[in-house]
Parts: structure tokens; sequence; C-alpha cells
């Protein structure tokens, strides 16, 4: 029947969507020999979604996203046009590349289409007009905070895909990759005119938007990922030891040569010594909250590894207490640490006084009028001057 193609991609769930208008037709008119065969399709169909060990294990791989830009006056109308294009399964960069480079190689010429290898802005003017260059990245599937609420499957989150997302690492000197203090992150967010899956395996992008993170930002992000891999390492029914383990064993081991640095360096680089600078309380304190949460998703994945590992294992499973248990000791004096106080506490003799003063000197510079403040003075935009909206003073009846 029409809905066969949904199947055959391991959309099942979007077979009973089909469905839904088709059955209604064949109730007028009273088909049961295609009713019958209906919901036999639809039983089918529901049976292998329950099949599926987890909503959130990818058992069905449904696509690979790239982004791919065209450069240069030979691509005519598609100079500087951005496409996001979806592959098969598991295509690696390698593939697409080869096959995007062979295609215009035909038309132009081997020599004059270029593949652009890295992810970052491109500069036409430092571009040979006579070539044409291709730009292509590996791109990710985005989803608003919102919108996780809804989307609570691995099906939900691999259908109705507009929004995507790649990063580009960089340092303020040009390189990729520098030391913790100096790296920083590019955010680009693609919008795209349709949503996957669609008719078309490219689709063009229509909005771009980009965010650049500080280092710390950085290291925040990578805090809250590696506690993402804890939690779901941990949750995962059925259980996975070796999944469990090898997620521990990045967690909480020692990171000697190692290309990422490890919990502990990110804490010793961040939150050794409070900022100076006061905006960057807010995300010295993300980041000290962060690493209070990863420390329980640790606690929470040793306990299940306890529950799952053999007699066989009892040695490798104490070594990573000990190991967890020296990174605990280091980062207790870390995250134990207290941000200044931005004001001096205030006595609540003085609470309405300070009220009142400030009650009048916004009255007086609304009406035009000068007038003595009575009272302390307080920092402008603190506690004080946020109560003065919400409590009214003692002359209003």
């Amino acid at each position: 029947m029409c809905s066969h193609p949904y199947p055959q991609g391991g959309l099942y769930e979007a077979v009973n969507e089909v469905y839904k208008t088709l059955i209604p037709i064949l109730e007028a008119h009273r088909d049961y020999k295609k009713l019958a065969a209906v919901h036999g399709k639809l039983q089918e169909a529901f049976t292998k979604i329950m099949h599926q060990s987890s909503g959130w294990e990818p058992q069905r791989v449904f696509g690979t996203y790239f982004r791919v830009g065209f450069y240069g006056a030979r691509f005519g109308d598609l100079d500087e046009q951005e496409f996001v294009y979806k592959e098969p399964s598991i295509t690696k960069l390698a593939e697409i590349s080869h096959r995007l480079e062979a295609r215009p190689g035909e038309r132009f010429g081997e020599d004059v289409v270029e593949i652009i290898k890295d992810s970052n802005p491109v500069d036409k003017t430092k571009l040979d007009a006579q070539k044409a260059y291709i730009q292509i990245t590996y791109v990710e599937p985005h989803f608003d905070t919102y919108e996780l609420k809804d989307r609570v499957t691995y099906f939900d989150r691999n259908y109705g895909l507009r929004t995507f997302l790649f990063c580009t690492p960089f340092t303020p000197d040009g390189r990729a990759h520098g030391e913790l203090p100096e790296q920083h992150k590019r955010k680009t967010l693609l919008s795209t005119d349709h949503a996957f899956p669609y008719i078309k395996t490219r689709i063009r992008v229509c909005h771009r938007e980009e965010t650049v993170l500080t280092p710390v930002e950085v290291a925040i992000e990578d805090m809250q990922k590696k506690t993402r891999e804890l939690a779901f390492a941990t949750e995962q029914d059925p259980p996975d030891a070796k999944m469990l383990q090898m997620v521990l064993q990045g967690s909480v081991g020692p990171t000697v040569n190692q290309a990422r640095p490890g919990p502990l360096e990110v804490a010793q680089v961040f939150l050794a010594e409070i900022p100076e600078d006061p905006k960057l309380f807010r995300h010295h304190n993300k980041l000290r909250l962060c690493f209070k949460d990863f420390c329980k998703k640790c606690e929470d994945a040793l306990r299940k590894n306890k529950a799952l590992i053999g007699p066989d294992q009892k040695e490798y499973h104490r070594e990573l207490e000990r190991n967890y248990s020296r990174l605990r000791e280091a980062l207790q004096p870390l995250l134990t640490q207290r941000l200044p106080q931005l004001l001096a506490p205030t006595t609540t003799s003085g609470l309405r006084t300070n009220m009142k003063g400030a009650r009048k000197t916004i009255e007086g510079s609304l009406e035009g009028e000068e007038e003595e403040e009575a009272g302390e003075h307080y920092e402008v935009g603190g506690p004080m001057a946020m109560l003065t909206h919400l409590i009214p003073s003692p002359e209003t009846p």
C-alpha cells in the first residue's frame, strides 16, 4: 500500500499517521478486506517499535547530515549558497567529499575544483577567482531545551529536522586548538527551508546564526557533556558494563598524554582563583555546580558498575574507586570557594530608610524636581533597588 516506503526506511512511527487518513475512507466503503490488511500492517509496525530495546538507543540510523557551501563564480547562482545534505546512514566525510568533488570536476576540469577542509568562515578575497571551491562540514540536528520535552524517543529526534549545528574550535592567534585559558569555540546554527526527511536529499539553508563561547563557557559545555555521558551509561537499559566502564575510566582515570584535558585540569585552570571581573562570577559558579553534578553522577556510575561486575573485575573496580577518591579530594577545595559579597549586609532598621530615599529619588527624577535623598546610599540595580518596586513605602495608604 501507500505506506510501504515508511517501514522500508525504518519510519515505523509514521505508518500510523498515514493510515489515520486511509482508515476512515476504507470504513466508509466497508472494505473490510483492506481494513484487515491495514490493521495487520499497523500491528507489524507497532511490534517493531516495541522490540527496540530502548527509545534512546540508535537501533535505526536514519541518516547523516552535512553542510555544503559553494564558492566561486563558476558555480553561477550557487555561489555562496549553503545546503544541508542528507546522506545514507554512517556516510563518512571522505565519501561525500570525493563524490561532490568528482561531479563538478567532470564539468570544470580536475584541477579547478578544490575542497575546503576546515569549517572556518570563508574569505572570498583569498580564493582564486578561476577555481570552484566546496566546503563540507559534518553537522548534527539541534534542538532547543523546550523541544526536548516533546522529542523523547530516538525517532522523535530524527524526524522533522530543520535546525543543525556544527562547532569550530579556535584560539585568538588563529590556531584551531590551544591551552585551556585560550580555547574558544564558535557554534553555528543553520536553519533550512524545509524539514528532513523530505522528498529531496538537499535543502537550502535559509538562516545562519553564530555564537562565540569564551574558554570558561567551553569548559562548562565539556563538563555538561561528560555528565550526560555518565548518566546515559548508568541509566542504559539493558545495562552495558563495557560502555559504563569505558565512560568511567575517561571520567575518573588519569589523563596523562591525552588530547582532551581531564576534569581535574579543567577545575584547576578555571576554579583555582576567583575571577576579578564580576561579570564572570555567573560562569564561575555555573562551572562549580557542573562539577558537583559530575561528581554525583560518578558516584552513581560506580555503584552501578559494582552491581554489574563479576569476581574477575573487582580489583579493576577498586582502582576506579581509588581514582575517584583522589579526584574528589583534589576537587574539594576548588568547589567550596565562595564568591565575594557584592553588597554589604544592610541592617533591618536601615531597610525602610533606604527604601524611602530611593522612592523619593525616583519620583523626583520623573517630576523633574531635585530632592535630597533620605537614607544611606546603596548600589544601583542591587537587591535594595529591586525591593523599592515591590514593597510600598509607609506613605502609601
